[in-house]
């Protein structure tokens, strides 16, 4: 995929980029595929605000899209499409059965490429088996944490992780952030690194596109006033009582360096490094 610069005759085009969709085979999603998208505008069942910034956007459907890999027949790839609800590119798939679904479309996936799923399959780019069975080194995304789960890991745009090593009932792998962490060998995972390498380098441009997404403007903390923020008031860029102290969120937790994970979280010892530990050559 290439990214595609406007010519800058309007201030909304002059630091805009898009994708050039040049992978996308297919316009209209698969109907059977499909399931409506309601929008919650970051308000609970209560009706209040949970998720700050949430609002509008473009009408769309979800892609019931195929995380668990568990039908173990060969696949031929119909078709790539464009899937607005994340980063990645995703490739319809027609079993020997007539059954289609929706995966993760791979790096380099081509309509017409065969897909195989399950223990017995070949070390290429977008069949899925068990950890076990990979050999260490390779390159793989869309990884279960919990067996017969669904993938969790390693989903977005351009995302991959490096099986480390074997050992015993748990494999080694090394995360996109960083991170080292074991993974039970059950657990499935693809080959390959997911597809769309190019989404990183988009620039939106405009306050316009953000709004498209669903996604609202957020007043900055120390712009507001003291009944608002705890880091609101002053005369202007105020260095004592508001603003110019450690970041808070609205309520006072501190915004950056506190560590909110739970102390006792049993997936903690899976952690071999976390991915703040300074990189090692």
């Amino acid at each position: 995929m290439a990214v595609r610069k406007l010519r800058p005759v309007t201030p909304g085009t002059r630091f805009a980029s898009y994708p050039s969709f040049e992978e996308i085979t297919k316009k209209e999603p698969e109907k059977s595929l499909i399931v409506p998208l309601k929008k919650t505008g970051g308000r609970n069942n209560l009706g209040r605000v949970t998720s700050r910034g949430m609002g509008g956007g473009a009408k769309r459907f979800y892609r019931l899209i195929d995380f668990k890999r568990d039908k173990e027949m060969n696949a031929t790839v119909e078709a790539i499409e464009y899937d607005p609800n994340r980063s990645a590119r995703i490739a319809l798939l027609k079993y020997d059965d007539g059954e289609k679904r929706y995966i993760l479309a791979p790096n380099g996936t081509k309509v017409g490429d065969k897909i195989e799923c399950g223990d017995g399959a070949d070390i290429k780019t977008g069949n899925a088996l068990r950890l076990k069975f990979i050999p260490v080194g390779t390159e793989i995304h869309n990884i279960e944490l919990k067996a017969g789960k669904g993938a969790q890991l390693a989903r977005s745009a351009g995302a991959f992780a490096t099986l480390a090593a074997k050992e015993g009932n748990y494999a080694t792998l090394k995360m996109p952030s960083g991170e080292i962490r074991k993974v039970r060998i059950e657990c499935k995972a693809t080959i390959g690194v997911v597809g769309n390498l190019e989404h990183e380098n988009v620039s939106l441009g405009k306050a316009g596109r953000s709004r498209w997404l669903g996604i609202r403007p957020i007043t900055r903390g120390m712009a507001r006033n003291p009944v608002d923020h705890p880091m609101g008031g002053g005369a202007g860029k105020s260095k004592s009582g508001g603003g110019r102290q450690h970041p808070e969120s609205p309520w006072g937790q501190k915004a950056k360096g506190l560590k909110t994970r739970r102390g006792k979280k049993s997936s903690s010892k899976l952690i071999v490094r976390d991915r703040r530990a300074k990189k090692q050559d």
